[in-house]
């Protein structure tokens, strides 16, 4: 599957409104209730924007999905025992897929890129948290060498603190050759 990515830009904002509310209707469909009308919110991804930190995934000319990368992270990730220090990890936030692409292996492609552009700016390892009520995005961290650092409990519960040291890690070009 061929998939281009980019930076969002403010033209983009409807449309990543649009695709985080169809992945909340499919999550609440299978019980998840990870996100609502608080978060993410319309302000959150336009502070991304502006930060330069939001990206987007597009096939077939359609939004496949989007993810903010930065080297910002909640005071909770202190919970965290992590294995790499601070300087050297890098933080992925709200990646999602668009419903209309999930079960097609899109999540694994994105993530392989975003663990590939993060390595290519110097990082050595990614960190995250999911929602323990997520059973999906549960599965795609953990199937892919993500290991559970600590927690962290917001508004809507409890998340897993994840991290994957990028260093000996087979890389996205190579895969895909």
């Amino acid at each position: 599957m061929e998939i281009e990515y980019r930076l969002g830009t403010r033209q983009d904002i409807d449309a990543i409104c649009e695709l985080i509310k169809l992945a909340i209707e499919e999550m609440e469909r299978h019980g998840i209730y990870q996100w609502d009308d608080i978060y993410p919110a319309r302000t959150d991804f336009e502070e991304d924007i502006d930060k330069n930190s939001l990206f987007l995934a597009y096939s077939e000319d359609k939004l496949a999905a989007l993810y903010v990368i930065s080297g910002e992270s909640d005071e909770q990730y202190a919970n965290g025992k992590w294995e790499c220090d601070e300087e050297t990890a890098y933080v992925l936030h709200r990646f999602c897929v668009s419903p209309q692409f999930q079960n097609k292996g899109v999540g694994k492609i994105v993530l392989l890129h975003i663990e590939e552009q993060i390595r290519s700016m110097g990082y050595k390892s990614v960190r995250l948290d999911t929602f323990t009520e997520n059973p999906f995005a549960q599965r795609l961290y953990l199937h892919n060498g993500y290991e559970s650092r600590g927690h962290a409990n917001w508004r809507k519960g409890k998340f897993d603190l994840m991290e994957k040291k990028l260093d000996n890690v087979r890389t996205y070009r190579s895969i895909l050759e």
